[in-house]
């Protein structure tokens, strides 16, 4: 990125207070840091140890976990501005980033807000007057209903005026929550009490409106930068039409197959609505793009995006770097017609869920993690590293991998390839699928819409796993894993100790018999790979190891030769006399295996036997099977999803409860049966209440083969 554009500019301000947490507080520390600016990090109780924590120059506790008692705490970030004696606080995303009440305190307490002023963000924090705002500065709008009437008969008769499908929208919404789709009239009343319970629930008004649900639209949006002296440009597009539940997975600068002529009507349309509200600061107008070529006004984030990283890369600028300056009262660096859009640009999102389960949120700890090298192509933004947790009290997103290219075909291979390169163990990541996603021909012709994902179910489905070569590379990383530990300690006992002596041999060696060793693994529940029982037997020979892989529900497979290299965690196989090439996460329960692109998880048996014979798990093995399974956070029970000596599969909602004003689904993290039900709907529960007790499958089979 250029940092020659702020020339000759007012100093900046000295001390920042960064008022969120995990990659955006990392990458707006890495860049205030680089101006000379101290910054000052705050974190809750779960976040103790966070890069961000550790990156900044000082870091101040905020409270508990829960977001309203330490990131949503505005008057405790005020007091600690105070304290730290800052100039200036950037609120990222999220959290308090379009909070005007917030933006006010901050100037009334003679702290500069990187952002735009209060009246902005409370206009454009409602869609409702965003859009009677709009339609002054004739920017397209989406026919529909905008009106402060809100009696349920007002909204049906403008619902019928608008016509179906339609699409009913919390005004003061946000992140996909509280937005339906109305497909026929008689769906009306029932659907439009459903959202306002969850807009209720989750911004704390539930006032709606009602647009035309436009089908095989594009999500177009303009990245803008205004100055307080009169100057607005905006900084090419973004394409933001993959998503699942309203809510990006990837994002891509410039938006592909798009008109010159629309380019450029869109970006004068969203310099046209900053300038309506006096805007000022970073902030992005996103619009609908259908297949007739017309374009519609949608929101206004009045904040810096999640996916700016793409604008970056395709501008050579620093938005963080200019968000401080223009905050600090300097004029824009450059006029519209100075800015150089340069290749390609593509961003996903890596995130903790299980994409096998409708994009379920996942939380744990994150027990291996090896990315991509960052380079010129390739760019990381994160927050977390190597035994991290991912909290269930935050967004699980773990990273934004951005790349670049010359052009979009280039780009889509840097990403596949940097996507091989990123591995994750000890939880479930949407790699893999964000792996399949780019090999779908349509998304690689630029063939895109807001049901992407719906429109390419089948091809996006999972992928089947060569189940053998994934047993047989856990096997051998195992069988050179006990070797190489058996060669450290016998070089470490020095004493009575004879190094030609067999018995002090690891090949396996045996009088008269050749040596054998079992291994007994196990796959979980999964959409494409029913739960199986496996032995492998590893039989020593010349070449290596003879083995055979015996499934429970199977005859005994046909043997095969292996052998190979492990250094680390990378192995180097040959299986048959193919050589392939592997990274093989062990820990005491599981051994993750990374091989062509797909990871898989294989648990091991002989720990789970053991946990049967003793009636408990060992103290070190992580909670993917503990019987207990609490509440993640204070709240309230909604509702009870299952009862006593219920079968239940891995994934299957539970219970759910209410909580920092949305709903919370707490999922079996094994398939198993329900022993113990603890709560009831409507009970107050603490973070960390025993809900559930559960027993697992795995358990179960083997107590039966016992």
């Amino acid at each position: 990125m250029s940092h020659q554009v702020f020339i000759n500019q007012p100093t900046l301000f000295s001390k920042l207070l960064i008022a969120n947490r995990g990659e955006i507080a990392c990458r707006i520390i890495a860049t205030a840091q680089r101006l000379g600016i101290k910054c000052v990090a705050v974190y809750s109780a779960a976040d103790t140890n966070a890069r961000h924590v550790k990156m900044a120059d000082e870091a101040f506790y905020l409270g508990p976990a829960p977001a309203p008692e330490s990131y949503l705490n505005s008057q405790r970030i005020l007091t600690i501005a105070q304290q730290a004696n800052v100039q200036a606080i950037h609120p990222g995303y999220g959290f308090l980033s379009e909070n005007a009440p917030f933006a006010l305190a901050c100037a009334k307490q003679g702290l500069i807000f990187i952002g735009p002023s209060a009246d902005a963000i409370t206009t454009m924090g409602s869609k409702s007057a965003a859009k009677t705002m709009m339609a002054t500065a004739d920017v397209p709008l989406v026919p529909g209903y905008h009106g402060n009437a809100q009696d349920e008969q007002t909204l049906k008769h403008h619902s019928q005026k608008v016509g179906y499908p339609q699409l009913l929208k919390a005004v003061y919404g946000g992140g996909g929550k509280g937005m339906r789709v109305v497909y026929h009239a008689d769906e009306f009343c029932q659907a439009l009490a459903a959202t306002k319970r969850e807009a209720m629930a989750s911004f704390g008004n539930d006032d709606m409106l009602i647009e035309r649900y436009l089908t095989k639209t594009r999500h177009v949006e303009i990245q803008i930068f205004s100055d307080n002296h009169g100057n607005c440009i905006y900084l090419s597009q973004r394409d933001c039409s993959i998503q699942r539940r309203h809510q990006k997975i990837l994002e891509e600068a410039p938006a592909p197959a798009l008109p010159k002529a629309t380019k450029i009507a869109m970006g004068e349309a969203a310099v046209a609505a900053a300038n309506t509200i006096n805007y000022q600061g970073a902030g992005t107008v996103e619009f609908l793009y259908d297949e007739q070529g017309q374009f519609y006004f949608m929101e206004m984030n009045t904040r810096l995006q999640v996916e700016h990283p793409v604008t970056e890369m395709i501008t050579g600028l620093d938005l963080v770097e200019w968000q401080l300056h223009i905050a600090n009262g300097s004029p824009l660096p450059l006029t519209q017609t100075q800015v150089k859009i340069n290749g390609h640009a593509i961003e996903v999102r890596i995130y903790a869920e299980d994409t096998d389960k409708d994009f379920m949120p996942a939380s744990g700890d994150i027990v291996y993690l090896s990315q991509p090298p960052a380079s010129r192509h390739v760019r990381i933004d994160t927050g977390v590293v190597q035994g991290d947790e991912i909290s269930p009290y935050y967004d699980p997103m773990i990273a934004k991998l951005i790349v670049w290219d010359h052009t979009r075909d280039l780009a889509i291979a840097r990403l596949q390839s940097a996507l091989s390169k990123y591995k994750i163990a000890g939880i479930k990541t949407n790699i893999g699928f964000l792996t399949q996603l780019l090999q779908v021909p349509a998304l690689q012709r630029a063939s895109l819409n807001t049901d992407f994902l719906l429109t390419h179910a089948a091809v996006l489905a999972p992928p089947h796993i060569n189940i053998d070569y994934a047993l047989l590379l856990a096997g051998l990383a195992l069988q050179l894993n006990s070797e190489q530990s058996q060669q450290l300690e016998n070089a470490n006992n020095t004493e009575n100790h004879d190094p030609y002596s067999p018995w002090s041999q690891t090949t396996g060696w045996r009088l008269n018999q050749p040596s054998t060793n079992t291994v007994k693994l196990a796959t979980t529940n999964n959409d494409h790979l029913d739960s199986q029982h496996y032995t492998l037997t590893l039989t020593t020979i010349t070449q290596g190891y003879q083995v055979q892989i015996n499934c429970q529900h199977a005859a005994l497979n046909t043997g095969y030769i292996i052998s190979g290299e492990l250094n680390g965690d990378e192995l180097t196989a040959f299986i048959d006399d193919h050589r392939v090439k592997a990274t093989v996460v062990i820990s005491p329960l599981h051994i993750t295996v990374f091989y062509a692109g797909n990871s898989t998880v294989l648990f091991r048996q002989s720990i789970i036997q053991s946990a049967v014979q003793n009636q408990a798990l060992p103290s070190n093995i992580d909670n993917e099977f503990e019987t207990k399974i609490t509440a993640p956070m204070n709240g309230v029970i909604v509702s009870v999803l299952c009862q006593v000596d219920q079968i239940v599969d891995a994934g299957e909602p539970l219970v759910v409860m209410e909580a920092m004003k949305m709903e919370c689904n707490i999922n079996a993290p094994v398939a198993g049966t329900i022993t113990t039900v603890f709560y009831q709907e409507g009970d107050m529960v603490e973070d960390g209440a025993e809900l559930i007790q559960l027993t697992p499958s795995l358990i179960l089979d083997n107590k039966e083969q016992a």
